[in-house]
């Protein structure tokens, strides 16, 4: 029989404070966003060696994330952040099977009452 290991690495409500949004005044002011990854790897020579260089390095994937949502260019979509976070995890880190990154907005300007708006963005190496 063979077997094919799948493990993940989870990093959960990553904060950042940053100048993105739709509206002149959201990029100016800046806010309160959240971030969720998820990286699907196997992480079998990991476990068997307990070797952090056979893993992922969670503060590595942290390192970019804040890179893309302080550093990076202002984007005025969710859509947009979670995609460039994904992209770059996946490219950046040796070993993802996939990235799933959702991003968060809590304060949304809708009219009304709602928790946040998020976004989710997945890939897939085939």
């Amino acid at each position: 029989m063979t077997l094919h290991h799948r493990s993940c690495i989870r990093l959960v409500n990553a904060v950042f404070y940053a100048r993105h949004g739709v509206h002149e005044e959201e990029r100016r002011l800046g806010g309160r966003y959240e971030v969720d990854a998820e990286v699907v790897f196997d992480s079998t020579e990991a476990a068997a060696t307990d070797d952090l260089s056979k893993t992922i390095d969670y503060s590595k994937a942290y390192a970019i994330i804040g890179e893309v949502m302080t550093a990076g260019e202002p984007a005025a979509l969710i859509e947009t952040l979670a995609a460039r976070a994904a992209t770059r995890l996946i490219e950046e880190l040796e070993l993802p099977e996939s990235v799933t990154v959702k991003v968060r907005k809590r304060s949304v300007p809708l009219g009304g009452l709602c928790d946040y708006a998020e976004a989710e963005h997945r890939i897939e190496k085939r």
